[in-house]
């Protein structure tokens, strides 16, 4: 993994974090949000 993916590739893992807590309290608006967070933020990243 090239050093200039090491930032985006830690804010993608948060996203997905964020997601996993927002289901446990069962607000699946904000899962939706952080899941594609997260999706754009690879999408672009990793294009």
């Amino acid at each position: 993994m090239k050093h200039t993916y090491i930032f985006p590739s830690i804010l993608i893992a948060l996203d997905v974090l964020s997601a996993i807590a927002y289901g446990f309290n069962k607000d699946w608006r904000q899962v939706i949000y952080w899941l594609a967070a997260a999706m754009l933020s690879a999408c672009v990243t990793y294009r």
